[in-house]
């Protein structure tokens, strides 16, 4: 018998202590329907990437609008024997909105994880409150890009500077610009080459026409010459707390760099194919370290 895969998207919706204690709240809800209590979390629909399934499910079956931060886990369970539901989690901190009972959700509470752990019904739910608690709550993010994909180099007479983007690369720009705002997107840099540039233009017009800040420390040739400059650079970007900034850069770059900054700060990093298109989401700590990076492999959607 085939099992078809349901992919969904879900997260842990948290809110800063209440005053005078030192632990986030989180948002556990209970499903009429199942009778169960659980984390919020939704089927990926058509034409949907898991991660804007994961802001949208939390939106509809809470209330709240949020914003992601670091991927937690994977979790898996079979559905009626022939399809097997599929579940990524992340970390989602709460940006505004109410709670007003629904059809599929008629109550939800904000307790503490360790009350939140007692009252979920399923152990899968508990292991992803667990990973939740394994780092600090309020970590803040730094999203980098890789470029979108151009033309090749051999078909374009100009200078490799300039080479655009392709029909394709445009596509993956657009995508980031629906993706990279799930993670709280506000201040733009990009490599001093068109083509990262290009990429990051169709997200600074969903943010009303921001502007790109070019970064000449960061093309391939520039890391070549000055790995150290770069370096420094992202470290500086990393410590500017008050936005979320989002890096474009190139492939020669962005390998490197990870490779230094994984061995400087003591994270670990996840296998990936540092794809055109692709990008980190970065988890720093107020002191500018990188705690935990995540890789998303295409903005593009990939499932239902």
């Amino acid at each position: 018998m085939n099992v078809r895969a349901v992919w969904a998207g879900g997260g842990v919706l948290w809110r800063p202590a209440p005053a005078g204690t030192g632990e986030p709240e989180i948002a556990v809800i209970h499903r009429p329907r199942y009778d169960d209590w659980t984390l919020p979390k939704g089927k990926t629909e058509r034409r949907e990437t898991v991660i804007a399934s994961a802001v949208r499910e939390i939106a509809e079956e809470t209330g709240y609008s949020a914003v992601l931060g670091r991927f937690l886990r994977q979790v898996s369970y079979p559905v009626n024997g022939t399809k097997r539901k599929i579940v990524r989690y992340w970390a989602a901190r709460m940006t505004g909105g109410d709670f007003v009972p629904n059809k599929e959700v008629d109550d939800l509470v904000w307790t503490s994880p360790g009350a939140a752990k007692k009252l979920l019904t399923y152990s899968l739910d508990r292991a992803v409150v667990n990973d939740f608690l394994a780092k600090p709550a309020g970590l803040h993010t730094l999203l980098l890009v890789r470029h979108a994909k151009a033309g090749r180099r051999a078909r374009y007479s100009g200078p490799d500077p300039a080479r655009p983007l392709e029909r394709y690369g445009r596509l993956q720009a657009e995508a980031l610009a629906d993706l990279l705002p799930l993670f709280g997107a506000e201040r733009l840099h990009a490599a001093d080459r068109a083509r990262c540039v290009q990429t990051l233009e169709p997200l600074a017009h969903a943010l009303g026409g921001k502007k790109i800040q070019i970064e000449p420390t960061l093309t391939e040739e520039a890391y070549s010459r000055d790995p150290a400059a770069a370096q420094r650079r992202m470290v500086e970007l990393a410590t500017k707390q008050k936005s979320v900034h989002v890096v474009c850069s190139q492939g020669k770059a962005i390998a490197p760099l990870m490779q230094w900054w994984s061995q400087h700060d003591g994270f670990t990093l996840p296998p990936n194919r540092n794809r055109k298109g692709s990008f980190w989401v970065l988890s720093v700590d107020a002191d500018g370290r990188v705690v935990v990076a995540d890789h998303v492999d295409d903005p593009l959607p990939d499932f239902g």
